[in-house]
């Protein structure tokens, strides 16, 4: 879908071209200088950087970080937005600094870069998020813009009302900031939504373990968040999971089969009981108090990913 919204650029290169923004692509162009000086300022670049920005719509923040830094790599799926960039670098005295993916940045292969700087289509906020986590080798931080909601989970803590799966899983990969925040006005069109700016800094090296099994552990516990562990681990769907993942460790380890198909819930119970985590919310516990309940099932060979 077409939003019909007539865009004039101004500013850093004067007027340059007039088109509609794709709604389906999340397009809203950020358009006061102001904040887009505060974003460049907050993230903290250097000379020497190799920054990734992803949308860069017609150029706003790119232009401003071009003298700064050694490379701004940009990806952008609308081949409109590039060739505008195209003409509003062509003729900077910075424009050997940019380099341009055309595509879908989940599903590009992203190249080393120092810092992200992005406005992002909100859209692709969750998967984004960890896909940049995942990156090798770990970059020093980016400075992304999201949908304020979704911002507010991000940076959550234990006992928040917005602590969420995405809250832990964020931050057990990295360090996450609230730094501005931004009224929906400052966008041409104006989106439905007030944004925030977050700073996110990877924990390097990450965390040593197996991401697969911190996952299951959490999305179990956060599906009922306000829910005690208790009541959680109690259901038959969550006892017959684990027992047929007890059975596949065990096959492939070959280890000798200790737990009874009938004696799984005495046994989670008996480890929520005895570390006095039955009465436990997740919504409550933190980062440690899950690392502490993931060892506790691997010692009894109980797993969360088959």
């Amino acid at each position: 879908m077409i939003r019909q919204e007539r865009t004039k650029h101004r500013g850093l290169g004067g007027p340059i071209h007039e088109f509609s923004m794709n709604k389906s692509l999340g397009q809203n162009l950020l358009k006061n200088p102001r904040i887009l000086d505060s974003i460049v300022e907050k993230a903290q670049l250097k000379s020497t950087d190799t920054v990734l920005e992803i949308g860069p719509g017609t150029g706003n923040l790119t232009l401003r970080m071009l003298p700064l830094v050694k490379k701004v790599i940009v990806v952008e799926l609308d081949p409109r937005m590039v060739a505008e960039l195209q003409k509003r670098t062509q003729n900077s005295p910075n424009g050997n600094r940019l380099e341009i993916i055309v595509g879908d940045v989940l599903k590009a292969d992203l190249p080393y870069f120092d810092c992200c700087v992005a406005n992002i289509p909100y859209n692709i906020s969750s998967p984004l998020v960890f896909k940049l986590l995942k990156h090798k080798p770990a970059f020093r931080s980016a400075v992304i813009m999201f949908q304020k909601e979704f911002a507010m989970r991000l940076v959550a803590r234990p006992g928040d009302e917005l602590y969420c799966r995405l809250s832990i899983n964020a931050q057990l990969l990295s360090n996450t900031q609230h730094i501005l925040k931004i009224g929906r006005n400052n966008f041409r069109p104006p989106p439905k939504v007030d944004s925030s700016v977050v700073r996110i800094t990877p924990h390097n090296p990450p965390p040593p373990i197996d991401f697969d099994e911190w996952n299951g552990l959490i999305t179990l516990c956060f599906s009922r968040k306000n829910k005690t562990l208790g009541a959680i681990f109690k259901q038959t769907n969550v006892l017959k999971m684990l027992y047929e993942n007890y059975k596949t460790y065990c096959s492939l380890k070959n280890l000798k089969m200790e737990v009874a198909e009938d004696n799984v819930k005495a046994t989670v119970m008996d480890i929520l009981s005895k570390h006095e985590y039955v009465s436990r919310r997740s919504r409550t516990m933190d980062i440690d108090d899950f690392l502490k309940l993931l060892k506790l099932f691997h010692d009894a060979n109980l797993h969360f990913s088959s």
